[in-house]
């Protein structure tokens, strides 16, 4: 269950990342709730898989995936370049993360 959580948190956290563009600087106001209720809904949900997953372990997946998925959601939907210097960034940020799993004693 604690997975569970914990995808739902990055599910939540890239939703409002997402938007946040369209808060244009935090001066809209329906966007401003959206991104500020998706970063709730993330945290809690994140400190909820903390109690299953280390800490470090939990958060280096939230921000790793996160960070990655944003990336590409960037380059699919908001007109950002992907070039092979965000490829290689966000491959050293998995990288990291399978590493850290490894040595957690939880990866199976």
């Amino acid at each position: 269950m604690p997975y569970v959580f914990l995808f739902t948190a990055i599910a939540a956290e890239l939703f409002a990342t997402s938007l946040m563009k369209a808060t244009e600087g935090f001066t809209r106001l329906w966007p401003t709730i959206a991104v500020l209720a998706g970063y709730v809904i993330s945290f809690v949900l994140l400190a909820q898989a903390v109690k299953g997953i280390q800490v470090g372990v939990a958060y280096a997946i939230w921000s790793a995936v996160g960070t990655a998925a944003i990336v590409v959601i960037g380059a699919l939907f908001l007109d950002e370049p992907f070039t092979l210097v965000k490829v290689a960034g966000v491959s050293l940020i998995i990288a990291g993360v399978v590493m850290l799993n490894l040595n957690s004693g939880t990866a199976h």
